[in-house]
């Protein structure tokens, strides 16, 4: 009951985002759908304390701590819509499973990118994923989160937290507009790892294609529980060593050496998992 300010001005945003609804814009032959989560997004980003500063930042960390607890509940409605639809995820699995190696695709785009930009070794740690609790805790055990890498990662990582579901959201609606990508296509690459990130895209699919609702909502719940999994070890094995390739081969002479955690402020992953929640 201490936070029930925060309470209220939820339960008021979710009321007046649904009220919006979802608008659909149209754009020559193509529709663009803007979802009642995208505006309850901007709305919140406005009332924080760095805009009209309606909440303070204790308000900010307490809301975030229930973030992981609501998307658990999200998760368990998810979770019904994959059985029904098992037999034809299992036929997906081959593209399920292979979607992650598309990681190494953003390594290629955006170590150049963050260069370009003037990052160094920071490059290293906001590339080579999506920056998520998983990802966070690999780049603290290998290089520790004072480094360089650990600046780059938890930079990406508040990024995304803040506006990763509205760029996914517009992103998965841009691309069923105006590319020929299958709405089933576009409901495993929306499983990036993030419950919060796969649901705006899911959405924005279904609002487009309600008859496909079932199969797009399980496609993307197994995809988003897969990418998960195996999201570390390919980070591991595979993105973050081609991270380190590319970032020697554009900088050459003058590229820094790899971080190295101090001994003494050596944390587990679990210490790790518990900074990045804190």
């Amino acid at each position: 009951m201490k936070n029930y300010k925060l309470h209220i001005i939820v339960i008021v945003l979710v009321i007046i985002a649904e009220v919006i609804g979802t608008i659909t814009v149209p754009i020559a032959q193509v529709k663009i759908v803007l979802l009642p989560m995208l505006f309850a997004l901007i709305m919140g980003i406005l009332l924080a304390p760095k805009f009209l500063k309606v909440v303070n930042d204790k308000d900010m960390a307490d809301a975030g701590s229930l973030i992981g607890l609501t998307l658990m509940l999200l998760m368990a409605k998810y979770g019904t819509q994959i059985g029904p639809n098992l037999p034809q995820i299992i036929n997906s699995s081959p593209a399920l499973i292979l979607q992650e190696i598309g990681n190494l695709g953003t390594v290629l785009l955006a170590i150049p990118l963050a260069l370009a930009l003037g990052l160094n070794r920071e490059s290293i740690g906001a590339a080579h994923s999506i920056a998520r609790e998983p990802n966070v805790a690999v780049i603290g055990d290998r290089y520790g989160l004072d480094s360089p890498e650990g600046e780059g990662v938890l930079g990406v990582y508040l990024v995304g937290t803040v506006f990763g579901t509205i760029i996914i959201g517009l992103m998965v609606s841009a691309f069923d507009a105006f590319t020929a990508l299958h709405p089933y296509a576009l409901a495993m690459a929306s499983g990036v790892g993030s419950a919060s990130m796969m649901t705006a895209g899911v959405g924005s699919l279904v609002a487009a294609h309600p008859d496909m609702e079932s199969m797009l909502t399980a496609l993307g719940a197994a995809s988003n529980m897969l990418s998960g999994l195996d999201g570390v070890y390919m980070s591991i094995w595979l993105a973050l060593p081609f991270s380190e390739f590319m970032y020697r081969k554009i900088k050459g002479k003058n590229a820094t050496p790899p971080s190295v955690p101090n001994p003494e402020n050596n944390n587990s992953d679990i210490d790790v998992f518990k900074d990045v929640a804190n």
